[in-house]
């Protein structure tokens, strides 16, 4: 029996230890900021980095735990997804998200909750959140209305 057991372990250590050696989800270069929005305040741009920055921007803090597969390609993919709805950073091409980042942040669908465990910037207090929002409606316009359903799923104060 322990003979058994001792076998699964080492073949799931040896896996964990090969799946290191893959590309995927490595790739953690930032690419350079081009062009960023007109922030109607510095305010609205620092929380929105604090919150936001990771995923929309090409101003990604990579932790620790992102270089870890296969965790690494979990957040590789996110960022990855989150740059092409929504950049901060590259303000000089179309940005499909923009409209509606008010009412997702607004209705507690982004940040994620995932997200604000393991980020303690990205856990606003309600007046943070509220003044985000706001700051949003000005910088990218759009409204409320989440395009996921009114209000989003979560109404969490952040």
């Amino acid at each position: 029996m322990w003979k058994i057991i001792g076998i699964i372990v080492a073949v799931l250590i040896g896996g964990f230890v090969l799946i290191q050696l893959l590309p995927i989800g490595k790739d953690h270069a930032n690419p350079p900021v081009v062009q960023e929005p007109n922030w109607d305040s510095p305010q609205t741009r620092e929380l929105a980095m604090a919150a936001c920055g990771d995923c929309h921007s090409n101003e990604t803090a990579w932790p620790a735990y992102s270089k870890i597969a296969p965790i690494s390609w979990l957040v590789t993919n996110h960022v990855q997804e989150g740059r092409s709805s929504l950049n901060f950073s590259e303000w000089n091409r179309p940005q499909d998200g923009a409209e509606e980042a008010a009412g997702i942040t607004n209705g507690g669908e982004m940040p994620p909750a995932y997200y604000k465990i393991m980020q303690k910037g990205a856990r606003l207090t309600t007046a943070e959140k509220d003044a985000l929002v706001k700051g949003m409606l000005a910088t990218f316009g759009g409204n409320l209305n989440s395009p996921r359903g009114e209000g989003g799923e979560g109404g969490e104060g952040g």
